[in-house]
């Protein structure tokens, strides 16, 4: 008898060894996974997150996404609070590179950015630079010899330093070997677009598809846009490239999990972005709204960060931003 219990009790616990822990066998129906996007409401990263969420909710039987808005540091605070939270698929946080990859280059920050368990990149949102409508300034190419011609007289204004718009100029300026045109940071799009507008400011740096009103509207004109290719919500604005400027810059909004994810929940997470960023239904919406969708999934969109960094680590050697 004792034999026979001992040979059932070890079958028993063999068994299990092929089980998942209980955790994992539970996810995700057991809880509302928490969604970190670390902004105010109503922003970008705010927009493209509780956009695409529910889309992938729907692949994923029992899931329920909670976004929480927890703003603080540009993100940083947010970034650190998913950083450290336990890797068992009920945290995930929205991001927006390249600021999660520059802050640790700026100041002491409580991660590391690609240690992060990257899942999916949603948007990629081309920057581009803008004139009011009377400028002389047409092309790249007026822009760089006035630069040269007026050293330090040519303004332009971005959504604050070391944001994504910044960044593009500095690339610019240190690619096309121009001296350092004088930088004027806005708290946000609003009051840089009516700044340029206005006719305060000779440059507008910021992403294509908050242009788009404004160049319907023919109250500013795009002197290019810094993507690979033409974006189709501005197919008439030639690139940097076409112009011969080898620039390409903008910003990515996506989805990440703390490090340490296991494989079984990171494969079914990166496995619902996939079906829900080929949805029919919500690439019409995003082409609705001006979204430059550009899907990318778990180790892709991890090297693609990861390359971003490197380049703007040689950048920040040669061209520190917050001195500019």
């Amino acid at each position: 008898m004792t034999t026979r219990r001992h040979v059932l009790g070890a079958l028993a616990a063999a068994g299990t060894l092929g089980l998942p822990r209980l955790g994992h066998a539970a996810w995700p129906a057991d809880r509302p996974i928490e969604v970190i996007v670390p902004y105010p409401p109503g922003g970008g990263v705010d927009t493209m997150a509780r956009m695409v969420l529910p889309v992938v909710q729907a692949r994923l039987p029992g899931v329920r996404f909670v976004v929480v808005n927890r703003a603080g540091a540009g993100g940083q605070l947010g970034w650190e609070a998913v950083f450290a939270a336990a890797p068992d698929g009920y945290t995930l946080a929205a991001t927006s590179v390249p600021a999660l990859v520059t802050y640790p280059m700026e100041r002491a920050v409580r991660y590391r950015a690609l240690d992060f368990t990257f899942i999916a990149n949603v948007v990629d949102d081309p920057g581009g630079l803008f004139v009011g409508a009377s400028s002389p300034i047409r092309t790249l190419a007026d822009l760089v010899a006035a630069a040269k011609a007026r050293p330090g007289q040519i303004s332009y204004g971005s959504t604050g330093i070391g944001s994504d718009d910044h960044l593009l100029v500095i690339a610019l300026e240190d690619l096309a070997g121009m001296p350092a045109m004088t930088h004027v940071p806005f708290n946000g799009m609003a009051p840089l677009s009516t700044a340029l507008v206005g006719g305060h400011l000779d440059v507008g740096a910021f992403n294509m598809s908050e242009s788009l009103a404004l160049l319907q509207a023919g109250r500013i004109r795009a002197l290019g846009q810094a993507s690979a290719t033409r974006w189709s919500g501005t197919p008439d604005v030639p690139t940097f490239r076409e112009q011969g400027q080898d620039l390409v810059s903008g910003a990515t909004r996506g989805i990440v999990a703390p490090p340490g994810l296991p494989a079984e929940i990171r494969e079914r997470l990166e496995a619902a972005f996939r079906a829900a960023l080929a949805d029919t239904d919500f690439v019409r919406e995003a082409q609705r709204l001006g979204l430059p969708l550009a899907p990318r999934i778990g180790t892709e969109y991890r090297a693609d960060v990861a390359a971003l960094e490197t380049t703007l680590r040689g950048l920040w050697q040669r061209r520190p931003w917050k001195e500019s």
